[in-house]
């Protein structure tokens, strides 16, 4: 194009780099995980599985072993807090890092007999 701004090229080339790295891990990711996410236990299908992401437990997004051991998938919203909890402890400093276990309650473990009554 000839109106294309040089940063408006390199943004292309950067965006573009971003999705080709991005398909390659997504896609094993995808392959080797159920599609739940990691921490509030959301499931998801095909219909709407653009809102789960791969989360790189290093934060290194270039460390994608294909084992997927730096992986773990999360939904959206658990994605952006997990990211916010890590710049924070980057910008504040702390001695320990707190981690956040997976949900285990099932508010419908017991429908069935709920509704039958």
């Amino acid at each position: 194009m000839a109106g294309e701004s040089k940063l408006d090229k390199v943004l292309a080339e950067a965006r573009e780099y971003k999705a080709k790295r991005e398909t390659g891990y997504r896609e094993q990711a995808l392959k080797l995980y159920p599609w739940v996410c990691g921490r509030c236990t959301r499931e998801f299908t095909h219909k709407n599985l653009s809102e789960l992401t791969v989360h790189h437990r290093d934060h290194n997004h270039d460390n994608n072993p294909s084992d997927g051991t730096n992986w773990e998938l999360l939904c959206l919203y658990c994605h952006d807090n997990e990211h916010s909890r890590f710049e924070e402890l980057i910008r504040y400093g702390s001695t320990t890092e707190t981690k956040q276990e997976a949900a285990t309650y099932n508010p419908f473990a017991d429908l069935k007999a709920m509704m039958k009554k």
